[in-house]
């Protein structure tokens, strides 16, 4: 997209600005030079095009420079750098205009041979790694500097990301704008970015039908958990969020409670993730999101009661701590932090984050579905993990027994936990061994019992981990998870712990960098070893790159029998052994290893030799956190508690345990009721309907078979409880065994998918921000081996196609008749000129360089247009001449009718010879259809007589119309089946009118004009043989009208003055209170940290902000009075500009809309092909001038009706952003793609109730206009408009596709958005027919009354005698004031019915009124059935 001059309209598909360059030069030149430019503009197209523009020499060399701030310093961009990226990062109001006073502009200035002043010219910018000219670790490692200074700190190595981390929160990076800006875009056609990544995932996903991993990698506190949050964020956003049965909460709702409860702060990252994730995004074939998994390895539990000390324990215990209400911290019996064994290792400051993180926390806990008193129960066990580690032991001098204190601590312990005290002191101070004939309690040493103590927080700690991740996941599921019979396609992230190298490096520190290990060499295989095993395989010329084999070092942690791990499984089992026994096999079993080192006799460690460097581990411990599960005395306490939540927390079986609360609340429930029926059967009855519409536990719930599915997802990597059992034959599995089960189901899911890589790069290691350490970056491209990456992605082929591939997708390119041959594929190389270096031909495949593969697809692109622009050409010729043989042909025939006669007068009766169309133009008839009258019969006798005055009489008040519609259904006789017949029509369209009227002022219908409408409906009725009758029926109805008009007008005068009520009910969900200076603000709920444009400060996850959905501005609701600028998207025109900026409170359809409509509606419905025929285009352009100057002094009775129906089209095409807008494009056609009818219907539904309100309006009126044109099989048989028919002329119009660059795109989605339309009309027309039988059943129920009130009133003797001089007024008795009670009430009931006729309101199911009920509900059964058995007592 290049820049043009002057400040045109942006394009309608890409963001643009106007900027003003101000030239630095010694000529004299103008003050500035206003560009637009777009996403793909650079600054070497910015300098060609002001160079041009301000006639400079164009051999001179010039530059741009980019001022930030007043006297700031000057920074030369690069030419490849992206003037709209710099510009988006500027305050707001300076991003329309900016002058220099401002302090942010651009400056063109002459390049000079030295530098001046104090800028230094650098070097050129790469945004991809392959582009360097030399590629070694220095250009590497130059070209990522130079790009972190400058804030890029995204990175191709072609379709590799390298994302670096700033330790900075960017908000210019992430800003919503930035999700829409990379939506299908190619990768590399903008600035390298996360959001790219995700995109290309997500519609390779869709195009290929091929699930998708993205792999993160990286060393502890390169950035990996971050970058899997914004994945997470663009892939949720790329999918449908509305349609998509409350998912996008509970997966967005996930992230921030994981890294609550999983997360800490350790030396080199402070907010390490302390466990590895794998999240699986489930999607149907459409792109909906339809579900979840989350998958966790390995959580750190040691964490939790020692670490360095530079390191905390997980941050939700600060978040408690410091952000806990004074009623919080007195229920939950909180301590300040340095108060806490657990805790004071490293001294806290109090930080205002700490707050703001506690209330997020909330509000994430709520999303994925939390009750209050769930999370009361959460809390009450995190303190009291916290509390357990202030319990302390000493030994009694007398008898030597173990006791435990201090006394209040326990009394703490045991009120949280719902234990007795003296099973918490048994259980922290004796071990139970059980055998087949006894029990034996033997007391803890002195030493042991701390790490007992330890061993239960940490085992806690981890079972209600283990409890809220199956809660995520279950409230993540879809059932249609659980079918196989239905597709699915998955996208993963996969975030795991990243290598680590400590001072101190344990158990925890092997597992992880084993994960690493593997995760390099699945890498390995995909880059290197699968590449160039397909280069050799097709014969192509390929030179072999080396790359570092790492398997060597996995063989030895997981070798059968021998591996690491092994070893310590069966050191794990001997009662007898040691840590030192351990390392002792160890040693003489890989003495001989190249990847194992021993070290000295003195020291128990030993280092092994990883592909990111050498790391020694300490041996103590491992083989105690190797067994390490929940004591079987711990089951047994925490079985006792009062507190059900534990009990889920130790159940061994998730789903026994549910199918016993199943059973246990059926059995309270019947108690319940029968006792409530004894004593109180009306509240019984009660209880009984309110049990019906709500649901004690949650629906999904309810279905046991969900449940044993989302325990199967993750039982992988569960806490191990150990009970108590005196003929145990088997132990729980070890941590290890475990361990290495789930990563082996880890690496056999993502080798089933297409991979893409992204590695993350620690800038520093001291956590500075914007710090750029040469050495630690140096040392993190060599481990990763990123120098061969570049290699082989720069010499490699990214674009692979099988001679068939090939051939099927670029035929239009090829000669007719071309196969899958590399002599035509050659031959179409050759053609367009294309080095041959940068494509070979193998065995069976294309390979092509990326730019090679864009090119071949722009110029298939740029061919298949030229055929569609000449098959339009063909086809327009063939009309026009079609036309002109028509009228033609008309003329003729009129000559030869009229001459004979021009001499003598006309007789009262003219014949004129039919005209048949052309065979073209006719619709499918079957040969045995009637033909029509073939003759035309103007005879003066039918005439009707001329209109009394009274109909200049013009309606301005919608009260007048319904008076109307009652007075003439008062009015109807019998005996007159066509006055019956059209007046019933009649009555229908002034309801109609009469509706879409509330709340226009523009409402202005002539009575004359009825009157022509209705003569219309009586000569459809009366047909040729009752032609007589026309007249007296018109005479009879404009008698009655008359009558009517001359009461209307008494009425008027007699009453005072009064305000019409807007009878529409504005739209429930308001998009904002308050839009200043035309913006057009909406709430959306922000889930990765933004900034505010106004006042620049953060706006937190989790927290409400406000966006203009039209210029993309972002600001915190009290900043909305801030604001200063106008909204850039306004402009004053009715055509070819945005709905909203033709709207108000006032008139919420546009006026020009409304009064194309309303003429439509009275002179056009009986008018056929009404809208499929074209009009005069002269017509057409003299109206839409005068409608672009002043619409309301229109007439437009003095065009044809289908010049008015084309000027419709053409306002609808001409809308920079469709009234169904670009932004919702995607989510329709994949809501038409889901397979039961219903659920399309809701779908294109709940995408409608999307779209902006003005665009809502508009919509809801042309789709109630369309209504119209086929009302009850009326309208329908006259006009040849049937709702397929309007769909395929309007879909083109309201529906358009954003991608105008490829042909393709729009052609084959035409039959998916012309069925979308059709849902629409259909669905209206199905709920309008309904709405009309109701007003029909009230109408008769209306009429009943109104006669049983008048046979009541005439058969009433009045007994006062008549010589009274004043007679008392009659009193109605009680079934008089019935009757005329009811007959109000059903006035009233019509009334509501024709004002909701063309409500595009979705309609609510029961089982989405249950769903919304029960969807939020996660409290445990016990005590739902708990508060009715208070209720019940």
């Amino acid at each position: 997209m290049s820049t043009t001059d002057g400040a045109g309209a942006p394009e309608q598909e890409e963001e643009s600005r106007v900027v003003q360059i101000y030239p630095r030069l010694p000529l004299d030149t103008a003050a500035y030079c206003p560009l637009q430019v777009c996403s793909g503009d650079t600054a070497r197209t910015v300098i060609h095009n002001a160079v041009v523009t301000l006639g400079l020499d164009t051999n001179q060399t010039y530059g741009l420079l980019e001022v930030r701030e007043s006297g700031g310093e000057e920074r030369l961009l690069e030419p490849g750098d992206c003037l709209l990226e710099r510009v988006l990062q500027w305050p707001p109001k300076t991003q329309k205009w900016h002058p220099q006073s401002q302090g942010y502009y651009f400056i063109l200035q002459q390049q000079q041979s030295k530098n001046g002043g104090n800028h230094v010219e650098s070097s050129q910018d790469y945004d991809d790694l392959c582009n360097l000219q030399t590629v070694s670790e220095e250009s590497i490692l130059e070209a990522l500097r130079q790009r972190f200074y400058k804030l890029k700190i995204y990175t191709y190595a072609s379709n590799i990301l390298i994302a670096m981390n700033p330790n900075k929160f960017l908000p210019v990076y992430y800003n919503p704008k930035y999700v829409k800006m990379y939506e299908n875009q190619p990768l590399g056609k903008l600035s390298p970015h996360i959001f790219a990544i995700a995109d290309v995932a997500f519609h390779a996903m869709l195009n290929r039908k091929v699930n998708q991993c993205i792999v993160i990698s990286g060393e502890s506190g390169s950035g990996k958990t971050e970058s899997s949050s914004y994945l997470i964020h663009c892939l949720t956003a790329l999918s449908q969020k509305m349609y998509s049965c409350g998912l996008i909460r509970p997966i967005l709702g996930a992230g921030p409670v994981l890294e609550a409860f999983g997360n800490a702060r350790t030396a080199e990252n402070n907010n390490s993730s302390r466990f590895g994730k794998f999240i699986q995004l489930n999607y149907l074939e459409s792109g909906v999101i339809r579900g979840a998994v989350i998958e966790k390895y390995l959580l750190e539990k040691s964490r939790l009661v020692s670490r360095d000390k530079s390191e905390r324990n997980y941050h939700v215990f600060y978040y408690l701590l410091m952000g806990a209400s004074k009623d919080e911290q007195e229920e939950f019996h909180l301590l300040k932090p340095q108060d806490y064994l657990y805790l004071k290792q490293v001294p806290l400051i109090y930080e205002e984050k700490l707050e703001q993180e506690y209330k997020r926390l909330h509000q994430a806990m709520e999303m994925v579905g939390f009750l209050a008193s769930t999370k009361k129960h959460i809390f009450s066990i995190l303190s009291a993990i916290l509390h357990l580690g202030n319990v302390t032991y000493t030994l009694s001098e007398d008898t030597e027994v173990l006791e435990v204190g201090p006394a209040e601590v326990l009394s703490t312990l045991s009120n949280l936990l719902k234990v007795k005290k003296e099973l918490l002191v048994k259980t922290l101070t004796k071990r139970r061994v059980v055998t087949a004939n006894a029990s034996v309690d033997s007391q803890y040493t002195l030493q042991e019992a701390p790490t007992v103590r330890d061993s239960m927080a940490k085992s806690l700690y981890s079972a209600l981990f283990d409890w809220i991740l199956l809660h995520i996941n279950h409230a993540m599921l879809n059932r249609k998870d659980m079918e196989e019979s239905v597709s699915c396609l998955t996208i993963g992230v996969l975030d795991m712990f990243g290598f680590e190298n400590l001072e101190t490096n344990s158990f925890e520190q092997l597992c992880i960098n084993y994960t690493n290990e593997k995760l390099q060499y699945y890498i390995n295989q995909h880059i290197f070893k699968l590449e160039q095993e397909v280069y050799v395989s097709e014969g192509i010329n390929w030179q072999n790159i080396s790359y570092t084999d790492n398997s060597g070092c996995i063989q030895l942690i997981r070798e059968n029998s021998t591996g690491l791990l092994d070893l310590l499984d069966k050191e794990s089992n001997l009662p007898q052994a040691t840590d030192e026994t351990l390392l002792d096999k160890l040693k003489e079993q890989h003495q001989e290893n190249p990847f194992f080192v021993s070290s000295s006799k003195t020291e128990l460690t030993f280092v092994i030799q990883h592909f990111a460097g050498r790391v020694k581990y300490h041996i103590k411990d491992f083989r105690q956190k190797n067994t390490e599960h929940m004591r079987p005395e711990v089951v047994s306490l925490l079985r006792s508690s009062g507190r059900s939540f534990l009990h889920h927390l130790v159940a061994s079986s998730p789903e026994a345990l549910f199918r016993w609360g199943v059973l246990r609340a059926t059995i309270r429930i019947l108690t319940v009721f029968k006792n409530m029926g004894r004593h109180r059967a009306e509240l019984s009855r009660y209880l009984y309907r309110s049990g019906r519409q709500k649901q004690l536990i949650p629906k999904n719930l309810m279905d046991l078979h969900s449940l044993q599915h989302t325990v199967g997802l993750t039982a992988h990597d569960r806490t191990s409880k150990f009970i108590f059992h005196p003929h145990r034959k088997t132990k729980p599995p070890t941590i290890s065994s475990q361990f290495q089960a789930s990563l082996r189901k880890l690496m056999e899911t993502i080798e089933k998918a297409k991979p893409l890589f992204i590695f993350c790069v620690r800038s520093n290691a001291e956590k500075r921000e914007l710090h750029f350490d040469d050495e630690l970056v140096l040392q993190q491209l060599k481990h990763t081996g990123l120098l061969q990456m570049v290699h082989i992605q720069k010499s490699g082929y990214s674009a692979k196609y099988t001679f068939k591939e090939f051939v099927e997708k670029f035929r239009t390119l090829l000669p007719k008749g071309a196969t899958g041959t590399p002599e035509y594929i050659t031959e179409l190389f050759d053609r367009m000129k294309l080095d041959k270096t940068t494509y070979q031909i193998g065995k069976t495949q294309v390979f092509l360089k990326e730019k090679q593969r864009q090119l071949l697809q722009d110029t298939l692109n740029k061919e298949v247009m030229r055929h569609i622009i000449i098959l339009q050409r063909w086809f327009r010729t063939c009309l026009i001449r079609l036309h002109f043989q028509q009228k033609r042909d008309a003329t003729m025939i009129i000559q030869i009718v009229f001459k004979p006669n021009a001499t003598s007068p006309l007789s009262d009766s003219v014949t004129l010879p039919s005209y048949s169309p052309h065979p073209y133009h006719r619709p499918n008839q079957d040969s045995g259809r009637v033909s029509r009258n073939p003759t035309i019969r103007i005879s003066r006798a039918t005439r009707v007589t001329q209109w009394d005055a009274s109909l200049d009489r013009e309606i301005t008040d919608p009260k007048e119309l319904r008076n109307l519609d009652e007075f003439l259904g008062n009015q109807l006789s019998q005996t007159e089946s066509i006055f019956l017949t059209a007046t019933m029509q009649f009555r229908e369209t002034i309801k109609g009118i009469g509706k879409e009227s509330k709340g226009n002022s523009l409402l202005l219908i002539g009575y004359k004009d009825l009157m022509k409408g209705y003569q219309n409906k009586v000569n459809t009725l009366a047909g040729s043989k009752k032609k007589a009758e026309v007249s007296l029926v018109v005479n009879l109805f404009q008698s009655v009208l008359d009558g009517f008009i001359r009461g209307e007008i008494k009425r008027v005068e007699s009453e005072p003055a009064k305000t019409t009520k807007t009878a529409k009910k504005r739209r429930k969900k308001d998009k904002c209170p308050y839009s200043p200076l035309d913006h057009l603000f909406s709430t959306y709920q922000v889930n990765i940290m933004q900034s505010c444009d106004l006042c620049g400060s953060y706006i937190w996850g989790m927290e409400k902000a406000y966006m203009c959905s039209a210029c993309k501005l972002i600001c915190h609701k009290k900043c909305l009075n801030k604001i200063i600028t106008d909204c850039s998207t306004r402009c004053s025109l009715h055509f070819g500009v945005q709905v909203c900026v033709l709207t108000s409170k006032a008139n919420p359809v546009p006026k020009v809309v409304e009064l194309l409509l309303m003429h439509v509606e009275l002179n056009g419905l009986y008018t056929e092909g009404i809208y499929r025929k074209s009009g005069s285009a002269c017509r057409a352009r003299e109206l839409h001038q005068i409608l672009e100057t002043d619409p309301e002094g229109t007439s437009l009775d003095n065009y044809p009706i289908h010049t008015i129906t084309g000027l419709v089209k053409r306002w609808l095409r001409e809308l920079p952003d469709p009234l169904m807008t670009f932004s919702l494009y995607n989510d329709f056609l994949h809501a038409v793609e889901l397979p039961e009818r219903a659920e399309r219907v809701r779908a294109v539904y709940q995408k409608v109730d999307e779209l902006p309100p003005a665009n809502y309006n508009t919509l809801e009126r042309l789709i109630f206009h369309l209504l119209l044109l086929f009302d009850c099989n009326t309208h329908e048989e006259h006009n040849k408009m049937s709702p397929s028919s309007l769909s395929i002329v309007f879909a083109p119009c309201i529906l358009r596709s954003p991608d105008v660059d490829d042909p393709f795109l729009g052609m084959k989605d035409v039959s998916k958005t012309t069925m979308c339309v059709e849902i629409l009309i259909t669905e209206q027309l199905r709920r309008y027919n309904e709405k009309m039988q109701n007003i029909q059943k009230l109408e008769y129920a209306e009429a009943l009354a109104v006669n049983q009130l008048k046979l009541r009133r005439q058969n009433t003797i009045v007994e006062k005698p008549s010589e009274l001089d004043i007679p008392e007024p009659m009193h109605t008795d009680e079934t008089e004031r019935t009757l005329i009670d009811r007959i109000k009430s059903i006035k009233q009931e019509k009334v509501d019915l024709a004002c909701r006729l063309p409500d595009l309101e979705q309609e609510n199911s029961d089982n989405e009124i249950l769903d919304d009920s029960s969807s939020i509900s996660s409290e445990s059964l016990d005590e739902r059935l708990g508060s009715i058995d208070s209720e019940g007592q």
